[in-house]
């Protein structure tokens, strides 16, 4: 099936979940699954725990199983799957982002698409509620880390649920997109509508971030791999000066990067493994970060246009097949020329034609304000969305 054919086969079926059931999307893999945690299902409704596996639920974005814990890491991560019952829940493990209220991870459960907890994760286990019926239901479940990885992560112990029968994954959809990113790929403060306001975790929610939206838009699964302040050669800066701890290159093949920790375990220490998610496209949106550390300086110009063909080659070396996508704009278009630059130079020393530049339209604080620190709002981030599945369309039609 070409690309053309799985956006097609994406959007029937986007189009039909709007009609009945619908959740979040996206999808990687996991260890090798194993059996649920409790007795044998029957056709009766029971009481029953599963383990966090392939067998029981669809994994979206990068996930990893560590001593029976499924750990959600980067925005927009979780899980997904179908059950017929009465009740359910989720047991999380929080880990040492849980003293900070500023950096503990926000999570949320949904129902049949819509958002029914809201949760920041606050101790070392928590259950979360998720629903309750009087008479048997058929149902949807999805389960999503809001916030992003570099501050807190938050695992899965267990899925607590009273059925008949088992738990299944939801289906994997046709077209499968991954966005590397910023903050804007995470959200960053876009519940909280001042401009003068700063970070909190409390605040981000990467399903309402231009990247989510554009999945949605293109009934598609996803991975985001963002982290804010993050770039290409540089993190932001005020004082010009390079922030190399912050390059979203030296991270990328990790299945994430955390300050914060469980039992000594820390995200970071995990590569990722790229045949658990395998894209049709790659949305890089780096370079908002970068333009605090290049200003108009040519020569730190041409450092952000090296670094960024040498990324292209690792994000070709591990998606070999996808189309490329290299875009920029909705917090400004200071790089958006090197851009230009980046993607001509490297095709032209590479030979690779599946590469493209792409502008979005940088965002109109007057018409739909700023969310904390100058960042975009929910409706700048519907903007960025259309513009961005249009595009992705366009590609694919060719």
């Amino acid at each position: 099936m070409n690309l053309a054919e799985k956006l097609l086969s994406a959007f029937a079926a986007f189009t039909v979940a709007l009609t009945g059931c619908a959740g979040g999307s996206g999808e990687a893999g996991t260890d090798t699954p194993n059996e649920p945690v409790s007795e044998e299902t029957t056709m009766e409704l029971t009481q029953k725990t599963f383990a966090v596996d392939e067998q029981h639920v669809k994994m979206l974005g990068r996930t990893h199983s560590e001593d029976g814990i499924l750990w959600l890491a980067l925005s927009a991560s979780g899980v997904e799957f179908t059950m017929t019952g009465t009740s359910a829940s989720v047991t999380l493990a929080g880990d040492s982002s849980i003293s900070s209220e500023e950096n503990r991870a926000r999570f949320a459960a949904y129902v049949d698409g819509k958002r029914v907890a809201d949760e920041m994760v606050t101790e070392t286990e928590q259950t979360v509620e998720i629903f309750t019926s009087e008479t048997e239901k058929e149902v949807t479940v999805t389960l999503l880390k809001l916030s992003e990885a570099a501050q807190s992560t938050v695992g899965i112990k267990s899925i607590n649920v009273t059925s008949v029968g088992d738990i299944a994954p939801t289906a994997e959809k046709e077209l499968k997109i991954e966005f590397i990113g910023d903050s804007i790929t995470c959200g960053y403060g876009v519940d909280d509508e001042d401009r003068n306001h700063h970070f909190s975790t409390a605040t981000e929610d990467a399903t309402k971030a231009y990247a989510y939206k554009t999945a949605q838009l293109l009934g598609a699964d996803y991975s985001l791999v963002s982290y804010s302040g993050h770039g290409i050669v540089s993190g932001y800066t005020t004082k010009g000066k390079k922030v190399t701890a912050q390059q979203v290159p030296n991270m990328y093949e990790q299945f994430a990067r955390s300050y914060a920790s469980y039992n000594g375990f820390c995200v970071s220490s995990v590569d990722w493994d790229f045949s658990k998610f395998t894209p049709d496209v790659v949305v890089i949106n780096l370079g908002t970060n970068d333009a605090s550390y290049t200003g108009k300086d040519e020569e730190l110009i041409r450092e952000y246009i090296d670094a960024y063909k040498k990324f292209l080659a690792t994000v070709r070396k591990d998606n070999p097949n996808a189309y490329i996508i290299c875009a920029l704009g909705l917090m400004g278009q200071d790089l958006s020329d090197a851009i230009d630059t980046v993607v001509s130079e490297y095709t032209e020393e590479s030979g690779d034609t599946k590469v493209s530049a792409f502008r979005l339209t940088v965002q109109d604080g007057n018409k739909n304000g700023y969310a904390a620190d100058w960042h975009p709002t929910a409706a700048s981030h519907d903007i960025a969305a259309q513009e961005m599945a249009a595009e992705i369309r366009r590609i694919i039609a060719e």
